[in-house]
């Protein structure tokens, strides 16, 4: 009397399509065959078409396992004395297909000890890395998990596309893809320009490095978590950098968003090959920030005048004699002013025009980018973890690097080439 062994569940129970039969010709050649009806397509009936081709597919994929299997254990009842193993019935289970899972019934193959033999055909289709290729350029788009449902198309039945099914699988995608930001190699990228700043994203605090290349394209370079308040945490930033193939060899123009950890990491990093401009958008704010509001309007336009007059020198004295003005009003503004105004003028200095100055005079770059990162995320109610944000703001940056224009003047990235390699061969000729 025969006995089961497994139980039979919901799943177990899902049957393949009725129609998806499959004939193997020869091992080198498949063949699948399907029955069309005809009528019901020249009457119009709708989605017959579609769910034909869905049908088709799925004979495809039978078609390649079943071609696997005699590869494997030979030719049905043929009794070959040679072969390794034998087939073993069939078992429900499931392919990945349409964005969806889809019941299929397997055969089962067991070598000549007893033990279960993997089909690789099998294992492919039915890999949870196709449902995540399936989700993460839905949520890419802008649909929610709980919508996924509704995007895909109704050429056959499935399951697995639950709102929490379809979050694991964007979970694990949207991981790989931080990942590969983490572990993309830099060696190969010309950069010229390295911005660095700290972004606040949806409560948490990330730190952002962005690299502009000579050619004037964006490169998100990484993404960690916290301030860069603590020297030791800038420094492993900038290590990491290093580690995977940012070069020690040549001049970079380092654009920082003000905090002293990371002036003073850059400085222990690269030592005098790095040149550093201050974002002049956060020291503006930070001389702001030590007056009354009586004042900014004032204040505000003379630093934007002075920063935007062409010339070195009259820059340095417009913004000397602001120095003064503030000093009247308050101490700590007009100290705030002058610690930082010859790093608000490094782009001046090197004689770069006005058109790439307004790029590279502040980190504004980052923040373009995580404004097409915010529109990428706006499905998302709560935000459960730093990591989960992390996970977010990495995937969706990198598609926006994939959407960014090239940096406005970028036409006159080769001025400031020459001139970091001016500075390059003055210290080597000291």
């Amino acid at each position: 009397m025969g006995k089961k062994y497994t139980k039979k569940t919901r799943r177990s129970r899902r049957k393949s399509p009725a129609r998806m039969r499959g004939k193997i010709v020869s091992r080198d050649e498949a063949s699948v065959q399907l029955q069309l009806p005809i009528a019901e397509i020249l009457a119009g009936i709708p989605d017959t078409v579609e769910s034909l081709a869905a049908e088709a597919g799925l004979l495809v994929m039978k078609a390649l396992i079943d071609e696997e299997v005699e590869r494997r254990v030979g030719p049905r009842y043929a009794h070959a004395a040679d072969r390794t193993g034998v087939r073993w019935g069939r078992e429900d289970g499931h392919v990945v297909f349409a964005g969806r899972k889809v019941a299929f019934q397997r055969q089962r193959v067991r070598d000549r000890d007893g033990h279960e033999v993997e089909l690789d055909r099998y294992r492919l289709f039915q890999a949870n890395g196709r449902m995540q290729h399936a989700v993460a350029p839905r949520v890419l788009a802008g649909v929610s998990t709980r919508d996924y449902r509704a995007t895909i198309d109704a050429v056959c039945d499935g399951y697995g596309i639950e709102k929490s099914s379809v979050s694991r699988h964007w979970k694990a995608a949207s991981l790989a893809e931080l990942r590969r930001l983490m572990e993309r190699p830099l060696g190969e990228l010309d950069l010229v320009a390295i911005l660095i700043d700290g972004i606040e994203f949806h409560g948490f605090l990330l730190v952002v490095a962005l690299g502009i290349d000579s050619g004037g394209r964006k490169h998100v370079l990484g993404l960690w978590p916290g301030a860069t308040e603590n020297t030791e945490v800038a420094k492993s930033l900038l290590a990491d950098l290093v580690r995977r193939g940012l070069r020690m060899d040549q001049n970079y123009l380092f654009v920082l968003d003000g905090a002293a950890a990371l002036r003073t990491a850059v400085e222990a990093t690269f030592g005098r090959r790095a040149v550093v401009q201050r974002c002049q958008v956060h020291k503006e704010r930070n001389v702001l920030a030590h007056l009354p509001p009586e004042y900014h309007a004032t204040v505000r336009q003379r630093l934007r005048a002075a920063w935007g007059l062409k010339r070195y020198d009259d820059a340095r004295a417009a913004l000397k004699k602001l120095v003064e003005y503030l000093a009247e009003l308050s101490v700590s503004a007009s100290r705030s002013l002058e610690e930082a105004l010859e790093e608000t003028l490094t782009l001046h200095r090197l004689g770069v025009p006005e058109s790439l100055r307004r790029t590279l005079r502040s980190t504004n770059p980052i923040e373009s980018c995580f404004s097409t990162t915010r529109d990428l995320c706006h499905n998302v109610k709560r935000w459960r973890s730093e990591e989960m944000a992390q996970r977010w703001a990495g995937t969706m940056l990198q598609e926006s690097e994939r959407r960014c224009n090239r940096v406005k003047g970028y036409r006159e990235l080769p001025l400031v080439i020459a001139a970091l390699r001016g500075i390059e061969t003055q210290e080597a000729a000291a």
